[in-house]
């Protein structure tokens, strides 16, 4: 039996059912049946794609399939890019994955644990499910933890040449990569220009996400958001997390920080070993199921 078949069985198993939401603009399917091990057999990178196209599929910024963790008393999560590729980590994601089990009722409003690729957050869900706070984990600015190329280091205010065009940069991680361009005039523009050469360049050997940062005042900082198999986005909870921590590891801003994006406003705090609180809005958008036929259908180049 072809893959593609096995897949339609997987659908007619267990209805293919999405809940779909966005936080502040970044939106996100989220399968209601399926665990993440049976995503990583089942889902393929082509099936990701045609489901989330936005005009030959369901349309979204990703897929994510979680449920109980072998203990039953915490979560897992697989986070899928709409280009086919997984992510660590997404802090919108995350967001949208525990409002999903809020709105199904598998969790209250006391903390619970969602295990990553990236590592092991917490999240807490408040406000009838419109609010969430997940402790992200701590951020590193080491080069090997990123990871970027060159010896053993704290990648801050290095500089790289783009088209020409010299570019100022740090970088860090939060369980996924982030290069953070320090710029005072960012635009959506500037970022789907140079967001998808930083993304794909060799100083960063497993892609990278981009930010383009403005510092407003001390507590408060703009970012635009070129993601890693996504592109630009509206918003996004890790490169919120990652552009405030290096805002505050250069001294520019204090360590409780309003990021402002296209689609809204994160709130971030960062602890004495930066250790990252992020708060933001979720919004539930619908219910959809998938039909075979968009599967079948192959996408123009």
């Amino acid at each position: 039996v072809c893959s593609s078949d096995l897949f339609k069985i997987f659908l007619v198993r267990h209805k293919m059912e999405f809940l779909k939401y966005h936080a502040l603009g970044n939106d996100y399917l989220v399968l209601t049946s399926g665990t993440p091990q049976s995503a990583e057999t089942e889902l393929t990178a082509e099936q990701v794609r045609k489901i989330c196209h936005r005009n030959f599929g369901l349309g979204s910024d990703g897929i994510l399939v979680g449920g109980k963790d072998s203990s039953g008393k915490g979560f897992e999560l697989t986070i899928f890019n709409p280009d086919g590729s997984k992510a660590e980590k997404s802090g919108n994601g995350l967001r949208i994955f525990a409002r999903s089990l809020w709105d199904r009722k598998m969790v209250d409003e006391s903390p619970f644990q969602i295990m990553t690729s990236g590592g092991l957050v917490s999240a807490q869900v408040a406000s009838s499910g419109k609010s969430v706070t997940v402790e992200m984990g701590r951020v590193s600015f080491q080069s090997e933890d990123i990871p970027v190329s060159g010896k053993s280091r704290e990648v801050l205010n290095e500089t790289l040449e783009i088209n020409g065009e010299e570019i100022t940069f740090c970088a860090a991680t939060i369980g996924n990569p982030h290069c953070i361009v320090l710029n005072q005039n960012i635009s959506a523009q500037s970022a789907g220009r140079l967001g998808p050469l930083l993304e794909t360049h060799p100083n960063f050997p497993n892609r990278t996400n981009v930010q383009f940062l403005e510092v407003v005042n001390r507590q408060t900082i703009r970012i635009e958001i070129w993601e890693r198999g996504a592109g630009y986005t509206l918003a996004s909870g890790s490169s919120s997390s990652a552009a405030a921590a290096v805002a505050h590891r250069l001294g520019l801003c204090d360590a409780e920080i309003a990021v402002l994006m296209p689609g809204g406003q994160i709130d971030i705090t960062i602890s004495d070993n930066y250790e990252i609180t992020m708060k933001g809005s979720v919004t539930r958008i619908g219910k959809m199921i998938l039909d075979f036929e968009c599967l079948d259908f192959e996408i123009p180049a």
